[in-house]
């Protein structure tokens, strides 16, 4: 909804105005170049200033006008449009030469009145101006008797096709709006379902995993209590490193910064040899081998934080399911690609039982690698046999998706 009296109402508003006392000007002039001394004139002049003084106060006694095209009249407006065209029609009948004043007050009729009273107001006032240019010609003359109706024609067609246009114009803002609104609530929704996703995948890479070695220590710690102390107590200290770790993870991953181990500085190579060693164990030795040519510390943030993650979440993959000895994490960084390697000499799976990457994304295991890969456009490839081991392998671009690039080399493994 538009407002009644903005820029372009009272720019057209000033034009009528000044139009109006224009022609109010030429006619009384007219009439007292003409008929000097008339009885009649001091009635001329007063109904002239009466006419002009209501033109100046209508804003004021008749309020604002409708704010949309099917707004109805308020009272005030219609009686004061009734009084101006009444004292303009006592005007032309004293005096024909004030009919085209009329001309602003199709304007004022147009805007004030709904389309059909005003289609029938304009058609009274053009009756009355054909009458008073007839009795100004003495006589009969077509094109005084035609040429008014066309000229009201003319002005009501193109306000009426102006007001329609505008209200169609309304119309689309109106529907432009609600569209935006729309689309707001849609990327809200959308954005809340990525930062539960994000969650998920953070949870499971952190606060599970580090759950689930608390569990295995803590149970490794149960079983030799009796027969090695010791080593139980070497159990529990494990434990209890976990712990704190998790701590540090679950404070960072809450106001979405770093990894805790990147944010300790020395990029995603310290972090992946910290990681490293934190995961090996009596049952299970990480190795880490990196290949970057000085560039691992140049990688974007969110590339360096996305590959730790998938590190985390292969490794914890590694001890709970492939019961292997030894793994090894190797980044290798190409101009155009960086490539982390996940390998290990575990009792292998089949690769093609593995749920399809598309089939949704619950934010566990290798389907939250995927996601986080899809994020970047990066790839995430599983080869496996049974009994031969496993080898994962995440490849990130490190230009934009979607823009062209060369003919990737193969990462060695």
């Amino acid at each position: 909804m538009t407002k009644p009296y903005d820029a372009d109402s009272r720019w057209l508003g000033a034009v009528m105005h000044a139009a109006f006392f224009l022609l109010l000007g030429g006619a009384l002039a007219r009439f007292l170049l003409r008929h000097p001394g008339e009885p009649r004139t001091p009635w001329i002049l007063a109904l002239s200033l009466v006419l002009a003084l209501l033109h100046l106060l209508g804003p004021v006694l008749s309020g604002p006008g409708p704010s949309d095209p099917g707004a109805r009249p308020a009272r005030r407006r219609l009686a004061w449009l009734g009084l101006v065209v009444a004292v303009w029609m006592v005007l032309v009948v004293l005096a024909p030469s004030f009919a085209w004043c009329a001309v602003p007050l199709f304007y004022t009729g147009l805007r004030t009145l709904p389309a059909r009273a005003a289609l029938v107001l304009v058609t009274v006032l053009t009756l009355f101006v054909v009458a008073a240019q007839l009795r100004l010609a003495g006589g009969f003359d077509p094109n005084l008797l035609l040429a008014p109706p066309a000229v009201a024609a003319i002005a009501a067609a193109v306000f009426l096709h102006t007001e329609r246009q505008a209200a169609r114009q309304r119309a689309l803002i109106d529907d432009l709006i609600r569209t935006r609104r729309e689309l707001a609530a849609s990327e809200r929704r959308e954005g809340t379902l990525a930062e539960r996703q994000r969650l998920s995948m953070e949870i499971h890479d952190t606060l599970a995993q580090g759950l689930s070695s608390q569990r295995m220590l803590l149970q490794a710690a149960e079983r030799v209590w009796e027969s090695d102390p010791d080593k139980a107590r070497t159990h529990v200290r494990g434990a209890a490193s976990v712990a704190e770790h998790n701590l540090t993870e679950a404070r960072r991953f809450v106001h979405d910064l770093a990894p805790a181990d990147l944010a300790r500085g020395g990029g995603l190579d310290a972090a992946l040899r910290a990681l490293a060693v934190r995961e090996s164990g009596d049952h299970l030795t990480v190795r880490v081998h990196v290949e970057d040519g000085g560039r691992a510390p140049l990688l974007p943030d969110r590339v360096q934080s996305a590959l730790l993650r998938i590190a985390q979440g292969a490794l914890a993959n590694v001890r709970e399911h492939a019961g292997a000895a030894t793994a090894a994490l190797t980044l290798t960084v190409l101009d155009d690609q960086a490539v982390l390697d996940v390998t290990d000499d575990g009792h292998g799976f089949d690769p093609a039982a593995l749920p399809d990457a598309g089939s949704g994304v619950r934010g566990h295991g290798l389907p939250a690698m995927r996601a986080r890969l899809r994020q970047l456009g990066g790839t995430l490839t599983v080869e496996s046999t049974p009994g031969e081991g496993t080898v994962l392998s995440a490849a990130v671009p490190l230009e934009a998706p979607g823009t062209d690039r060369p003919d990737r080399r193969k990462a060695p493994r």
